[in-house]
């Protein structure tokens, strides 16, 4: 035990690397408030290591010739050996069926997570308009409508009683109409006199003269194309067109700022009531704001019911990723947490072929929220963290779930179990945020992962929240970024298993960086659409490979006693991105490279500041002083 705290600041990769480092793109604010919530298990787990010793005697050596055929293996750091397991590990298994089949059913709460936080890609989706025609000019084609209103940017028209427009005028549409195909049918060039429709326009308005003026009027309805492909939005719900089209925005950050909020509260919460009781609270309480959302006619209650959305949201992606890596122990609680990635990309094709097949917001809403009926049902099946149980003294729940687990994994028990369950002493863990910049290295440690954390949620998310501003079909472009999602996460698995994340991370960067960057070249060349979807695929394939290995590679280099002060300050970084990327789309109004131009440079950016940061602690050798790395 004292040469393992003496090595407690050289190699990090311990019990607690995955839990103070949710996986990113779970909700990037989840974790803010793991400073304090994770402290308790890490306490569990360090301590009940010193109880472990008379496990041996009861389930065989350690040394791989003695042990029992069923026992799990017993995992290493690459570093010096050193695997931080506990005494519920050592009794139960390591990473057995039993932890296998509560990782796999944990995950799935990610599913409603992402379809929440992806949803408005498609019910905030843009579509085309135009000021509303008057009832007796319904017939009258759009383009026609929008010259003689003189409303082409579809905000404001000209200054016209049109309830004076003779029926005759009306009349003539077939004829006009008639003009106009055989415009467009004609194989000469017209001479630059006026056209059928201009002539129309004159036949038409001149009985208006009396009334016109040169001023215009902004629109006050308008009316929206049915022919699509995109069905009912917030946008043709609530007219959010012209000077309202920023509530699309703000309804995104109403949540998000929920988020925020419930970040804060929900490790607070997890720690004073439990890790299960969370989750199904917020789980609950999420399918009740979710279905909640199919019924506004406001948009005032919308926003709300959003924001309360967010707030839970994030406390089911908080809670059910601490359970999941409190089933197991040392380096599993890596994997575990790396396993609740998988439900995401697989979550971005079926939202997208839902959002198809649907083309409807409140129908989509609907059919987001109802999967969560089914997760509550979970109650019966998952148990409560047995480490977070122990650190409570709660020693007979803690005994049922053991020996429930143990059965399950085909493991025997000794006789006398219960008495090496001892709750383990609490220590102080009080640490704020000038701890982090205390030492060179933790200045230098901190200020890179806030820029880094910061960056790779831009970019991710900018990519994510902003794909129907790429061009294309918007169903089929979302998909594939979830497609290409899951190689990513599988190769970054293996590769950050086997050497060191430095280099690896930093090429994702670059990657992603030079993806962004030939897309940018592309954009607005309608011939090359194509060719900017694929140089998109390749980001979104890079900067999730990335994603992946930010939270294990942060925690590895954050000493214990501060880690989850450092990876909370990270996902404020990570929180204010989020909030922004709903916006970068706007900057295309702008000028059309500005967005993919911007993401560029992030990109970049981020994968330069990598290389102020040391190598993960698994490529260092003991000799090596940490402070002399950065």
């Amino acid at each position: 035990m004292t040469a393992k705290r003496k090595n407690s600041n050289s190699n990090e990769i311990n019990n607690t690397s995955t839990i103070e480092a949710p996986p990113a793109n779970t909700m990037p604010t989840t974790a803010t408030n793991a400073t304090t919530t994770m402290t308790t298990a890490t306490n569990s787990a360090t301590a009940a290591r010193m109880n472990s010793g008379t496990i041996a005697a009861n389930n065989g050596p350690s040394t791989p010739a003695a042990a029992a055929p069923r026992r799990e293996p017993h995992i290493s750091t690459s570093s010096n050996g050193d695997d931080e397991t506990d005494v519920i590990g050592d009794l139960v298994g390591h990473f057995g069926k039993w932890q296998c089949l509560m990782t796999m059913l944990l995950s799935l709460f990610q599913v409603p997570n992402t379809f929440h936080i992806s949803s408005p890609v498609y019910q905030a989706i843009s579509k085309n308009f135009w000021c509303r025609r008057p009832t007796h000019l319904q017939d009258l084609p759009v383009d026609v409508w929008r010259n003689i209103s003189d409303s082409q940017d579809n905000c404001f028209q000209a200054n016209i009683d049109w309830s004076q427009l003779p029926n005759d005028s009306v009349q003539l549409q077939p004829a006009l109409q008639q003009l106009i195909r055989q415009q467009q049918q004609s194989y000469v060039n017209l001479p630059h006199e006026p056209s059928a429709v201009s002539a129309f326009q004159h036949y038409v308005l001149s009985p208006l003269a009396v009334v016109q003026n040169e001023s215009r009027i902004a629109c006050t309805a308008w009316e929206y194309d049915d022919n699509d492909n995109l069905g009912n939005t917030w946008t043709s719900q609530w007219d959010l067109v012209c000077d309202k089209e920023y509530f699309k925005n703000v309804a995104e950050m109403f949540f998000l700022l929920g988020v925020a909020t419930g970040g804060i509260l929900s490790g607070y919460l997890s720690d004073k009531f439990g890790r299960k009781k969370m989750l199904f609270i917020s789980a609950v309480l999420q399918t009740i704001f979710g279905l909640a959302l199919y019924f506004p006619k406001s948009l005032e209650m919308f926003l709300l019911l959003r924001a309360l959305l967010g707030l839970v949201s994030v406390s089911v992606t908080y809670a059910g990723l601490i359970l999941a890596i409190e089933y197991v122990d040392g380096k599993w609680r890596t994997i575990a947490g790396m396993y609740n990635l998988f439900p995401l990309p697989i979550s971005y094709m079926l939202i997208a072929g839902i959002a198809y097949l649907t083309q409807d917001y409140q129908r989509l809403q609907l059919c987001i929220g109802i999967p969560g009926i089914f997760l509550c049902f979970l109650w019966f099946v998952v148990p409560e963290s047995p480490r977070w149980l122990l650190v409570k003294g709660r020693i007979a729940e803690v005994k049922d779930i053991i020996q429930r687990a143990a059965k399950f994994n085909g493991r025997q028990l000794p006789t006398d179990f219960e008495a090496m369950l001892n709750p383990p002493p609490q220590e102080d863990s009080s640490q704020d945020c000038i701890s982090l910049f205390k030492s060179g290295y933790l200045r230098c440690v901190t200020i890179c992962f806030l820029c880094i954390w910061f960056t790779m949620n831009l970019v991710y998310y900018g990519l994510i929240l902003n794909m129907s501003s790429f061009g294309g079909n918007v169903y089929l472009n979302s998909a594939l970024a979830g497609l290409v999602e899951i190689p990513a996460i599988a190769i970054a698995m293996y590769i950050i298993t086997k050497v060191g994340k430095k280099w690896l991370f930093c090429a994702t960067f670059i990657c992603t960086s030079i993806a962004c960057c030939c897309a940018a070249i592309t954009e607005g060349n309608d011939d090359q659409l194509w060719l900017k979807i694929t140089f998109l695929m390749i980001g979104k394939f890079t900067i999730s490979a990335g994603n992946t290995i930010m939270p294990v590679y942060t925690a590895e280099l954050y000493p214990t006693a501060i880690r989850n002060v450092g990876v909370g300050a990270c996902n404020v970084a990570a929180g204010a991105a989020l909030i922004l990327t709903p916006y970068l789309s706007l900057l295309n109004k702008i000028e059309i490279h500005f967005m993919m131009t911007l993401l560029t440079a992030f990109a970049f950016f981020g994968g330069f500041v990598v290389l102020f940061l040391p190598e993960t602690i698994a490529a260092q050798t003991k000799s090596e002083p940490r402070e002399e790395k950065c």
